[in-house]
């Protein structure tokens, strides 16, 4: 039985498509590149910025790709965090969890003080034991780094954890750091996306995955 469930952020315990949307446009525009429609920015959710870019823009020059996160990240200072919202059953899964006894942590690609400023927004910061973001690892995922960051912090061995997440990338970081993985489908990968991961679990949402929870303990 796992003792430690860890979170990606986007898509799976928050929506935050507005602020990502509007920062992303805002600094393509702001490059000189062209706006683009809500749902192709969407789908790179979970990428890192600059890889993100490369894969909207087809520019691979590094410089411009960082260049690009900067105008992002000025832009989500300004919206991100009151354009962000938890998905439904979050607060009641991670309270689930808590009065249990079972740890708690957010993996994200998101940058971790931004993580931090919506937890306390919403007042759940109590509910989440580490947060490990884009600034506490070099690797991102899907390389294993910030998975072993968070199971570091936690002292918690491979064998003991759950990871849950809503992408590809997530369940190629879940394999690939060891650990085990249970699939959301609240973002925008589609559940066959998961097939060539046998074994996995995959859940329409945080309310399915809690009951699923409550069967087992």
């Amino acid at each position: 039985m796992h003792c430690v469930y860890l979170f990606d952020f986007d898509f799976t315990l928050a929506d935050a498509s507005d602020g990502i949307v509007g920062s992303f446009n805002d600094a393509l525009t702001r490059l000189g590149y062209p706006a683009q429609d809500r749902e192709t920015i969407r789908r790179t959710v979970g990428m890192t910025l600059p890889d993100a870019f490369a894969l909207v823009t087809g520019e691979r020059d590094p410089e411009k790709g960082h260049a690009f996160m900067r105008c992002f990240m000025e832009k989500a200072d300004e919206i991100m965090t009151v354009n962000t919202r938890l998905l439904p059953g979050c607060v009641e899964l991670l309270s689930f969890l808590k009065e249990r006894g079972f740890a708690t942590g957010i993996v994200s690609t998101k940058p971790r003080f931004r993580i931090l400023d919506l937890l306390r927004r919403v007042r759940i910061e109590s509910l989440i034991d580490v947060v490990v973001g884009y600034e506490d690892v070099q690797r991102h995922k899907p390389h294993p780094d910030a998975l072993h960051r968070a199971m570091e912090l936690l002292e918690a061995a491979r064998e003991e954890a759950l990871y849950v997440g809503d992408t590809v990338i997530d369940a190629e970081a879940a394999k690939n750091a060891g650990v085990a993985f249970a699939a959301v489908t609240t973002g925008t990968t589609r559940r066959e996306d998961f097939d060539p991961y046998p074994g996995i679990a995959v859940y329409s949402g945080l309310p399915e995955l809690r009951r699923a929870l409550e069967a087992r303990l």
